[in-house]
């Protein structure tokens, strides 16, 4: 997914691998925040969707293009209130992935780091868990072994959202 395009890590014009150091950036907060929160093994799909869906809002949410130079701090009421239950996150992220490619392509510049956004959209969107019920009603069927309850197949991004926004209220 990394381009080797016209502008190099320099700006120059010489074939050199562009890093997506943006996207990187995000995907470094979103996964220090989750281990940070350890709410979940860092090998499971579980944590991949957290990471995901916080990276994306973390990079999407970046509307000034100084994500390298953010302090972490100063961002967190905005990622909370992104990641919040009632907003709606997936028609935030899907505007903004549009937009953010309409920048990228108008000023003729690659985008790597908007190639792994849409990536890690797309994985979100396509990739199903298998996760509790959480609209099942207590008490209604058979609770065996180490099972909880009913569970259900659910999109990555219904269950990264909420791991991301809660392992940002833990930090």
């Amino acid at each position: 997914m990394l381009d080797r395009g016209h502008e190099g890590t320099d700006g120059v014009d010489g074939g050199d691998l562009i890093v997506p150091m943006a996207w990187m950036y995000a995907e470094y907060i979103a996964d220090e925040l989750l281990r940070s929160g350890d709410l979940m093994p860092p090998t499971s799909f579980e944590f991949r969707a957290g990471r995901d869906a916080l990276a994306l809002t973390i990079f999407l949410a970046d509307t000034e293009g100084e994500l390298s130079g953010i302090r972490v701090v100063t961002q967190l009421e905005t990622w909370l209130s992104l990641t919040a239950y009632d907003q709606p996150w997936q028609e935030w992220v899907r505007r903004r992935l549009t937009e953010v490619a309409s920048e990228a392509a108008a000023a003729g510049r690659p985008a790597p780091d908007v190639e792994l956004a849409e990536a890690a959209w797309h994985w979100l969107q396509e990739t199903e868990l298998l996760a509790p019920d959480l609209n099942a009603v207590p008490g209604k069927g058979p609770v065996t072994g180490e099972d909880e309850g009913p569970k259900v197949w659910t999109p990555a991004w219904q269950l990264g959202l909420p791991l991301g926004h809660l392992a940002i209220h833990l930090f």
